[in-house]
């Protein structure tokens, strides 16, 4: 065929136009190896809705204050901040109970998770604005918010004095990265949404590496974990126990 082709080329006097394709065969052809980079500067606004509790005593020093971050569970998402009252501290601080912390509690818009980067953003404009002590700054959610709490400690694990997540889960290959932060976990035996194997396989993970580690696990309890942890005055007795300062 390649001959035939060349004859009828030859004819026409347009084989001299065609010669490096008869002269290259596949052996000789080699991939471009070309190294580039991708550079794009990406500008975007973030938006995270939350609830917002200072201490009676927070206008009357210029102490700085410990502060609580609540991460809510899915049910909780959308644009309503009532529906963040549900559960936890933003429900125990609608009925009345006053904390030490300042208590700061953002919504999750509906059809997402947890977004820890923005979450990340929304502490350092908290930082800026308001008198909040950096060595006690504390972390706790629920179920989605379990979830978020396992994973933002893992994203800035120096960031915070300690963390408690409830009937939450991560990744057991990535979890050490939080060192030896105090950490209190709980966890329903009954709970089939998220199974207590969940914090299990994290706290047996962190144990290797710190045996100090609290995990409490509510023998009759099934999801909701949260109720009998969030109304233990003991939990919040523990987190103002811990500092950056002093480990």
């Amino acid at each position: 065929m390649k001959k035939i082709l060349s004859l009828i080329l030859s004819l026409f006097g347009l084989t001299s136009l065609f010669t490096p394709l008869f002269s290259q065969t596949n052996d000789n052809l080699k991939p471009a190896d070309i190294k580039k980079k991708f550079t794009k500067e990406v500008i975007c606004n973030i938006e995270v809705p939350y609830l917002l509790y200072l201490p009676k005593n927070y206008e009357e020093t210029a102490d700085n204050f410990p502060l609580l971050i609540f991460l809510h569970g899915s049910g909780e998402r959308g644009t309503d901040l009532d529906k963040v009252k549900f559960h936890g501290p933003p429900k125990l601080i609608s009925e009345g109970k006053e904390f030490p912390f300042i208590v700061v509690s953002p919504q999750c818009p509906e059809g997402r998770w947890w977004q820890i980067s923005e979450l990340n953003y929304l502490l350092d404009e908290l930082i800026t604005g308001l008198k909040i002590d950096v060595n006690r700054i504390y972390l706790t959610g629920l179920s989605m918010g379990g979830y978020g709490t396992w994973a933002w400690a893992e994203y800035a694990p120096n960031r915070f004095a300690a963390i408690a997540p409830v009937c939450g889960g991560g990744n057991p290959l990535t979890i050490s990265k939080i060192g030896k932060m105090p950490v209190w976990a709980f966890h329903g035996a009954k709970d089939f949404v998220v199974p207590v194997a969940e914090s299990e396989r994290l706290i047996n993970k962190l144990k290797t590496i710190n045996p100090d580690v609290k995990f409490t696990v509510y023998p009759e309890a099934g999801h909701d974990a949260w109720t009998e942890t969030y109304n233990n005055p003991e939990l919040y007795e523990w987190f103002l126990k811990q500092s950056l300062n002093t480990k």
